[in-house]
């Protein structure tokens, strides 16, 4: 039987501390003859509402696989640690074979972010080739205005970049 735990961290407990009492927890799984088949490390997300004067808390879900003794075991260890604000423990009927919602929505958080400073990238890039392309179109431009009479004062590279502007429209 496989059973789902999250619980919630006092957030005034460091990253590696949080990491430091999950692996005390998952010990006292494998000692009492079970096994963790999956363990995510949500963050430090914000409650929904205050707990114990706290609105943020580290979020860590333990997927087990083992006895309801083994669960018991994890249980007792969650009930007497004072750094745990919260827990919720689901019996399951089947593991979960996806990644939680939790760690889905952050998945596609990071692919937005990255997707969009790709965007932003591209679209720069695109700006400076537009900016140097209507600079070159100024100066044809100032070129063709100049009269015939004056055409003899031009320099060379004027009239060559007016014929290469006027090869790219037509």
């Amino acid at each position: 039987m496989y059973y789902e735990t999250v619980f919630v961290i006092n957030p005034d407990v460091s990253q590696e501390n949080a990491q430091q009492l999950t692996d005390q927890f998952v010990e006292r799984v494998e000692q009492a003859a079970g096994r963790i088949v999956r363990r995510e490390y949500w963050g430090n997300r914000q409650l929904a509402y205050s707990i114990q004067k706290r609105k943020r808390g580290h979020y860590i879900l333990l997927i087990t696989d083992g006895s309801a003794k083994s669960v018991a075991a994890l249980e007792q260890a969650i009930r007497l640690e004072e750094r745990i604000m919260r827990f919720l423990t689901v019996q399951l009927n089947e593991l979960p074979t996806a990644a939680s919602p939790l760690m889905r929505t952050e998945t596609k958080a990071a692919e937005e972010v990255e997707s969009s400073e790709s965007d932003k990238a591209e679209e720069k890039t695109e700006e400076a080739k537009d900016g140097e392309s209507d600079k070159v179109e100024e100066k044809t431009e100032e070129a063709v205005v100049v009269t015939e009479a004056e055409e003899a004062v031009v320099a060379p590279e004027a009239k060559e970049a007016v014929v290469v502007t006027e090869s790219k429209e037509g």
